[in-house]
């Protein structure tokens, strides 16, 4: 099997010989090469031939965000993987990155020494290389309106009761790329979209609330980051704060959103499969969750949970994901019942949405 080939880009001399050698650990991946900021980096990168791109954003002459807009229009498929600073400026130009088309980043650590800094750089950014690059497996077949329809008979049994439930809460999961998808997602639901959403994306602190503010200004439902103890209420997206799980919690005539720090969940903080785990709690079969772009497979244990509960989930396909982990191990559990192109989620959550009945939690 070919290596990937990998390019890195940063001012600093010392950060890129790291770099180097938390890569030269694994024997999936070479250097294709190497620049000390992004004009150099262009000049380089076809003579170089990388399949992926890491790219420090503070740097000389040009930086990483000019670069990465004039990159689009030379090679507008190259993926790229920001690593930079998780200050209140790196966190808010990573933001600026993921939205000119980088698919992921890694926070640079403050490591003590230059061992601990490779190995940072092994554990986070090998797997966001490999995840980016490799190739993804073969989705579903599509059905005739364009998505994947996956068969009831697939489905575990559901009491007939719960079937009839209406939607009474929207439940978002990603992750790799997840930014980008909600912010294609989120504006085309309507401002006034009569059931509360819940999201988790998976960010370090600092940045889910700057991609909260963001998303919100782009239209669609209000979105914020969310405050523990705080009620969950209909046209408003609640986002979990880097670095804390979020739960939903029965609370009287409420539903409010519990907040902690308890231990990670398949390597994560928050979870996919705690929000998932408390709506199925809470809602029973009154749910819809939605599983979008990202690596791992954070949410399957959820979803299990919410057909088990007798609510429905969609999936992201696999076409127009950054990364088709989180939706494909969904997907190919016969948990989803459709697997829909990002730009067809709305639409379809619009409709499973359009008839409400007065609010039904699950019974005590």
């Amino acid at each position: 099997m070919r290596k990937i080939r990998v390019f890195i880009i940063d001012d600093a001399a010392a950060m890129r010989r790291l770099i180097t050698e938390a890569l030269a650990a694994d024997p999936e991946l070479e250097v294709a090469g190497s620049a000390e900021n992004g004009r150099v980096a262009l000049d380089r990168i076809p003579d170089a031939r990388p399949d992926v791109l890491v790219l420090d954003l503070e740097m000389p002459v040009m930086g990483g965000l000019e670069m990465l807009a004039e990159l689009r229009g030379l090679h507008p498929r190259l993926p790229v993987i920001v690593f930079s600073s998780d200050s209140r400026p790196g966190a808010e130009a990573t933001l600026d990155a993921l939205w000119l088309g980088a698919g992921d980043y890694v926070t640079k650590s403050h490591a003590h020494s230059p061992s601990q800094a490779v190995r940072h750089i092994h554990a986070e950014l090998v797997p966001r290389i490999k995840a980016l690059c490799m190739n993804r497996g073969a989705a579903p077949a599509p059905d005739a309106a364009g998505g994947v329809a996956v068969r009831a008979a697939s489905l575990p049994t559901r009491p007939r009761a719960l079937r009839a439930a209406a939607i009474q809460v929207l439940a978002v999961g990603a992750s790799t790329g997840g930014p980008n998808a909600l912010g294609t997602l989120l504006p085309a639901l309507a401002e006034d979209f009569p059931v509360p959403i819940v999201i988790v994306q998976h960010m370090p602190p600092l940045f889910t609330r700057f991609l909260a503010e963001r998303l919100s200004a782009k239209g669609g439902p209000a979105v914020r980051e969310a405050v523990d103890g705080e009620p969950i209420v209909p046209g408003q997206a609640l986002i979990s704060p880097g670095d804390f799980h979020m739960r939903l919690e029965s609370s009287g005539r409420d539903v409010r959103v519990r907040l902690d720090q308890s231990a990670h969940v398949n390597s994560c903080r928050p979870s996919v499969d705690v929000l998932f785990d408390s709506v199925a709690e809470v809602f029973g079969a009154a749910a819809l969750g939605v599983v979008l772009t990202g690596m791992g497979q954070d949410g399957l244990r959820g979803c299990e949970r919410l057909v088990a509960a007798g609510s429905r989930v969609l999936a992201q396909d696999e076409g127009s994901s950054v990364v088709w982990g989180m939706p494909g191990m969904v997907a190919r559990a016969h948990l989803a019942e459709r697997v829909l192109p990002l730009d067809q989620l709305a639409a379809e959550i619009l409709q499973r949405v359009a008839r409400i009945r007065s609010p039904r939690r699950k019974a005590a």
